[in-house]
């Protein structure tokens, strides 16, 4: 089940779970979608993967024993090790990569 991290990990924008501009890779890494456009340009920084919509969880338990009452979503604020200018250098190595070929 994915963790559904509360914020972009790149400039800490909340992102709570029925947030539309969540991204996430295929390691559940999240960023908002405006740093994954512009900044990152749908590179991962941690892995170089690509990104897709984080799904919404339900907020009702529309089954039993689901949805947010059942399953909260994470609360540790995440923040990325890389510096800006790392981010940059890594990004532009893999920029004209398709993601299905990085």
């Amino acid at each position: 089940m994915l963790e559904l991290r509360p914020n972009c990990e790149m400039c800490d924008r909340d992102l709570p779970p029925d947030n539309t501009d969540a991204r996430i890779c295929s390691y559940e890494c999240t960023f908002c979608a405006d740093c994954v456009e512009t900044a990152l340009h749908n590179i991962c920084p941690n892995c170089g993967g690509g990104f897709v919509h984080r799904p919404i969880r339900p907020q009702k338990a529309h089954r039993d024993g689901t949805g947010l009452r059942h399953h909260p979503a994470g609360t540790k604020r995440a923040k990325m090790k890389w510096t800006t200018a790392d981010v940059s250098t890594f990004v532009s190595k893999l920029r004209n990569i398709p993601p299905q070929d990085r």
